[in-house]
Formats: structure tokens, sequence, C-alpha cells
């Protein structure tokens, strides 16, 4: 479940708890709001705690090793018989 679901169950949650007044026989809807607004937490915090580990950035594990020499082509000095 994405961004957008977790969105939609919280404002779907808080609907049914605090805009309606319909009476159901055996559920109590403010008790199935309240769910799905907790459930809908839940769901964005684990989201942007995975998105945020995807954008660490990790170093190279292998040494990078740098002997000082630059090489540059001029177009005179090309690297053929010097």
């Amino acid at each position: 479940m994405g961004l957008g679901g977790c969105i939609i169950l919280i404002a779907v949650g808080a609907i049914l708890t605090f805009a309606t007044d319909w009476d159901m026989q055996g559920v109590n809807l403010d008790l199935v709001g309240i769910i799905l607004m907790i459930v809908g937490l839940i769901g964005v915090t684990t989201f942007s705690s995975i998105a945020r580990r995807r954008r660490v950035v990790v170093p190279p594990t292998t040494p990078v090793v740098d002997d000082g020499r630059r090489h540059t082509r001029d177009g005179y000095g090309d690297g053929y018989g010097v």
C-alpha cells in the first residue's frame, strides 16, 4: 500500500468517526473509523521510514587509488613513441 492508500484510510476513518451519525446494529462506526485512522498512520510512518532508508547513499567499498599523474591529450603528444 502506498502513501496515497494510507492517506485515503485516514480520510475515510475521519469521515466515519467525525462526520457521520449512522447507526448500524452490531457495528460501532466510530470505532471502525478510529481503527482505520490508526492503520493509516501506521502505514504512513512505515512508508516514510522505508523511503528514507532508500535514499541513503552508500560509499564505495573499494579504495580509490590516485597515482598523482594527470593524463591529457593535446593532439601533439598522444602517447605514440613518447
